[in-house]
């Protein structure tokens, strides 16, 4: 019988191979939830695993088959990365469990055929040398290979943001990141889950252990994230009319309501679905302020706003390519193409400019995305000021002194940041800073 772990995994992988599906969605599902806790677990483990060394999976499994050119169906491809993530990556996987699950795995696809060569390609990985990664590499290139990345994606970070920082992003996506919640009440009580203090904001905190999923007020949160709502939070002192562009699922939107308790809110999102899913976690975690007539959502096209210019406080936090999150969501590294970026600045001028258009006189807007990739980030902002010279930029550093005034951002948090807002911008690097990577910039209507 297979381990039902395996099972839902290679179902998971599967369908994260052949549709556009998101591997932290799929792993929410009723199925999952359904496991026992250790099963769950281990199919964390299995699904996000196998994605973050896929590549490196496939250049042990290539030289491995009798035609090493020949393409797989994605039913024999995905039981054999499933099987070698096992053999080469996870130390408490028998050897003969992880080869023979994969093995029936495909007996029960409609490449049953294909039974025979995924058990001679496992047997001979079983057989070779686990990878040791090199304590530091000399080019992009070998970054690539040794962290399974797109060699274009890390050439460019490396020539944006060099070598050292490139390797440091590549290790950072290979590693499960940490579960970091944010305490509204920093009295709120969690004695089952042990926790520690956050990187940079004094109510960010980080899950050592336990189960969140028994806290349903809390809100799960990257302190990056977090730090981009208390910007813009502090951005307008006493903003009594805010705009959320882009809301869902509604964590930046939530401490903008905290931090501005007088401020009506208006949450615009494309999406009824997430809007909807949004009010129910404001209904969790915020009770007092979900129940509250200042707080209103609307379904809308960010690219299409037809808004009065009355919003003294806007925070337009984009979709973008999020390659500043794969170390949450490692499939970003397949779906993302040098060619996708233009495509996603023109959608982001779109929005900024709709946005920047119901911007007050004297009122500011935040622009943000979890992408390290320019075209999304300075290259956007470079590109509406040329268009609209009305605006300027407002540098973030003197935000975060304040935000440090204020006992929202810590000493040592100041000091963490001090190579992420050392220009005009905010810009988080995953590994160099320890969160996700995030971009902020402050435009002001002159």
């Amino acid at each position: 019988m297979i381990a039902p772990a395996r099972q839902i995994s290679y179902r998971i992988l599967l369908q994260i191979a052949a549709t556009d599906a998101h591997s932290d969605e799929l792993l929410r599902s009723r199925e999952v939830d359904a496991l026992s806790a250790q099963d769950r677990n281990l199919t964390t483990t299995l699904v996000l695993g196998t994605l973050r060394w896929q590549l490196a999976l496939d250049a042990r499994i290539r030289p491995l088959l009798a035609r090493p050119n020949a393409k797989l169906s994605p039913e024999a491809a995905t039981a054999l990365r499933l099987g070698a993530f096992q053999l080469l990556h996870l130390d408490r996987i028998p050897a003969h469990a992880a080869i023979n699950d994969s093995v029936e795995l495909v007996k029960a696809s409609s490449e049953k055929n294909a039974a025979g060569m995924v058990n001679a390609v496992l047997r001979k990985i079983a057989a070779q040398p686990r990878p040791v990664l090199p304590e530091r590499f000399s080019s992009p290139q070998e970054v690539a290979a040794a962290l399974a990345h797109p060699v274009w994606m890390v050439e460019r970070w490396a020539a944006r943001y060099g070598l050292a920082a490139a390797e440091a992003i590549g290790r950072w996506n290979q590693e499960p990141p940490a579960v970091t919640i944010r305490l509204s009440d920093p009295a709120s009580p969690t004695a089952d889950l042990q926790l520690e203090p956050g990187a940079f904001l004094a109510n960010a905190r980080r899950v050592l252990q336990g189960n969140v999923a028994r806290h349903p007020a809390l809100r799960v949160q990257d302190e990056a994230s977090q730090l981009v709502a208390e910007i813009a939070a502090a951005a307008v002192s006493g903003a009594s009319n805010i705009l959320d562009t882009c809301a869902a699922p509604g964590g930046k939107t939530a401490i903008l309501a905290e931090r501005l308790p007088a401020a009506q809110i208006t949450a615009v999102d494309v999406s009824r679905k997430r809007l909807d899913a949004m009010k129910s976690l404001l209904a969790r975690s915020l009770p007092d302020v979900a129940g509250q007539t200042r707080l209103h959502f609307q379904v809308a096209d960010a690219t299409r706003l037809s808004l009065k210019s009355s919003y003294d406080l806007i925070l337009c936090d984009v979709p973008c390519s999020g390659t500043g999150t794969i170390a949450r969501n490692p499939e970003i590294r397949f779906r993302v193409d040098p060619a996708d970026l233009p495509r996603q600045q023109a959608r982001q001028l779109a929005i900024l400019k709709s946005s920047l258009a119901a911007l007050a006189p004297s009122g500011r807007l935040v622009y943000s995305t979890c992408s390290l990739e320019p075209e999304e980030n300075e290259s956007v902002i470079a590109a509406v000021l040329r268009e609209l010279p009305e605006f300027r930029i407002v540098p973030v550093a003197p935000l975060l002194d304040q935000l440090l005034a204020a006992g929202i951002l810590t000493q040592q948090g100041r000091e963490l940041l001090r190579t992420a807002a050392n220009g005009d911008f905010l810009r988080t690097l995953p590994g160099v800073h320890p969160c996700d990577g995030f971009f902020a910039a402050i435009l002001e209507r002159a």
